[in-house]
């Protein structure tokens, strides 16, 4: 059993586990929005989110053994776009990085948003994930929204979001976290499609 004396550490554990609930799919109520059936299933194919949980794996494993603890490197892939986030100590290692990852399995494009930096805080992490909560709580609040269509990192107070999503969903989060205490820059990674596809994406009505 691991004792968290840290009250950091104690802080961070509690946020971090908000977090993971708030991504669930069972239903629940946050800031009283029911969520249930408004939040859609994921619009990746199972096989794409197997192959981004694939990706995710390798790519943080390979940078560990190329650039070992000396850099501070998180790693994002949604339907084989993979976004780095994080800090490192050089542009030499920044470019690694990325070489690193565009040359893993399945990564179809990659976004190097690596700072040369030194390591973040922990509390400066905590703040982080503090803030990819109120995000997606805010999301699931929004009642013209799915919130599981979105994918949200924050880094040094800059959030992005992932996604399959329309252009009227894209400006509608964007409009939802812009507001969200903490955050300081909104940036959209996001894949536009029609409202037709949406349409098709979404779960059939039982008769």
């Amino acid at each position: 059993m691991i004792h968290l004396k840290h009250p950091l550490l104690h802080k961070l554990v509690l946020v971090t586990c908000l977090a993971a609930s708030l991504s669930a799919c069972a239903p629940m109520v946050v800031g009283g929005a029911l969520m249930g059936s408004l939040v859609a299933t994921d619009r990746r194919t199972s096989g794409a989110q197997l192959e981004d949980e694939g990706i995710e794996l390798r790519a943080a494993s390979r940078i560990r053994e190329n650039l070992g603890d000396r850099v501070h490197i998180s790693v994002t892939s949604y339907n084989r776009q993979v976004l780095l986030t994080g800090e490192v100590p050089s542009a030499q290692d920044r470019a690694l990085a990325e070489q690193i990852v565009a040359k893993v399995e399945n990564v179809r494009s990659t976004v190097n948003e690596l700072a040369v930096l030194g390591n973040t805080t922990l509390t400066q992490r905590s703040s982080d994930v503090l803030v990819t909560t109120r995000v997606r709580a805010g999301l699931v609040d929004a009642r013209d929204l799915f919130a599981n269509a979105f994918k949200v990192v924050t880094e040094r107070g800059t959030t992005y979001l992932m996604g399959r999503v329309t252009q009227r969903e894209a400006d509608r989060a964007t409009e939802v976290v812009r507001t969200t205490q903490g955050v300081q820059k909104v940036v959209r990674l996001l894949e536009i499609i029609s409202e037709d596809e949406l349409k098709a994406l979404m779960p059939k009505k039982a008769p």
